[in-house]
């Protein structure tokens, strides 16, 4: 079987290793490169922590223990960390966070609360401000370090015979005989199957093939699409975990780098006018960043970087064929690196086997046939403690 995989984003490139282990001929389409466009820029948190619908809340757990599989058998640098998380509280966010601790231990999700010296041993280099009342523990979730995790499934997708190529497609076109892509410079490229992969741009090509994925695609200062992460080179850090407090989330990049997120800040983020290192937001992020620091007096030097959200309408993922008779196999998600593996492996089952997987069975993107845009969208600005 011939399956071409439009985007190279960190669900297509899993996609594609999976196909090419099981021995199916792959190629692989990206209009820029492998892991240049939302993957690039994610904070790369791996949780089911702050997902309550049930179908979902299974699906993030599976990706969960499908990394640590994973990365048994892929090569190349470590990506995956199960570093656990912390999640500090202060007086306005501390019942947040109880009630969220109280629903996670009820369905057996492993949380606890743990003491500030708990914390401060668990979490490494940092100093826990005084006015966090509370901190829980969340031991089974961790994060990715992106390009490195999408070169190394690359890396294996390759040498079992996947090709992959720069094009960017223009047309894709299901047809009674087969689907093709047809690339921005004229080529065409057929096969048996397409699995539409292309993160924020999924709702524009699907719409080229007849089919409807309704996206959230506002890239305007503030929209819920829109988040500002700072990557801090110095000071270098002992971070050993995911961290989110009331002002700054915080996880451990390569060399003792740390990945900065402030939510609140996406509000005055706008992709047209990115934020100078020299400016306000900039200047915010180094202020609260400054303030956990055991040694507050040196100034960080933090790289500002603005990423655009994959977001399906509704918040939920989309896997599935666009309909009965359909080829052309749609695949977008907001927890994309959470889910990559698991959805890797589901979806090429799918392809391969003609056989439905139920974690996959709620979030089809038949769900959307004949339903109003109004009643399907749902506000996803990430702003309070434990959001992405």
């Amino acid at each position: 079987m011939k399956v071409i995989i439009v985007g190279a984003g960190v669900l297509g490139v899993s996609v594609a290793r999976q196909l090419a282990v099981v021995g199916e001929d792959v190629l692989l389409l990206d209009q820029r490169g492998a892991g240049t466009g939302t993957t690039a820029t994610t904070f790369a948190w791996t949780n089911s922590n702050r997902k309550p619908d049930p179908d979902y809340h299974r699906l993030n757990l599976a990706g969960m223990e499908e990394h640590a599989r994973l990365a048994e058998q892929l090569r190349g640098a470590p990506a995956y960390f199960p570093s656990g998380a912390l999640h500090w509280a202060d007086a306005a966010n501390e019942q947040r966070l109880a009630g969220n601790v109280e629903r996670l231990q009820a369905l057996g999700y492993p949380a606890l609360w743990v003491t500030v010296d708990e914390a401060t041993r668990i979490a490494g280099g940092l100093r826990i401000p005084a006015a966090i009342t509370s901190i829980a523990h969340f031991p089974g979730e961790g994060y990715v370090l992106p390009d490195r995790f999408v070169n190394n499934l690359l890396a294996d997708a390759e040498q079992h015979g996947a090709e992959c190529a720069i094009g960017e497609v223009v047309a894709i076109d299901d047809g009674p005989d087969g689907v093709s892509v047809t690339l921005a410079g004229g080529r065409v490229c057929t096969g048996d199957r397409v699995v539409l992969a292309a993160g924020r741009w999924t709702e524009q090509l699907a719409a080229r093939a007849g089919i409807d994925v309704p996206m959230v695609t506002d890239v305007s200062r503030g929209a819920q699409t829109v988040g500002l992460l700072g990557y801090a080179r110095s000071p270098e850090l002992d971070l050993r975990c995911v961290i989110h407090s009331p002002g700054l989330n915080l996880r451990p990049e390569a060399s003792g780098h740390t990945v900065l997120q402030a939510l609140d800040l996406n509000a005055d983020v706008d992709p047209a006018n990115p934020p100078p290192r020299d400016g306000d937001l900039a200047g915010t992020l180094a202020q609260r960043f400054s303030a956990l620091l055991p040694d507050p007096g040196r100034a960080p030097e933090i790289d500002l970087r603005i990423g655009l959200r994959s977001l399906p309408a509704d918040g939920h993922t989309v896997a599935g064929y666009a309909s009965t008779r359909s080829r052309v196999y749609c695949l977008v998600s907001h927890s994309g690196v959470t889910l990559a593996p698991i959805l890797g492996r589901l979806v090429a089952a799918e392809i391969t086997t003609d056989q439905e997987q139920d974690l996959l069975g709620a979030f089809r993107p038949t769900r959307f046939t004949g339903v109003r845009r109004s009643d399907i969208d749902v506000d996803q600005h990430a702003t309070s403690l434990g959001e992405q």
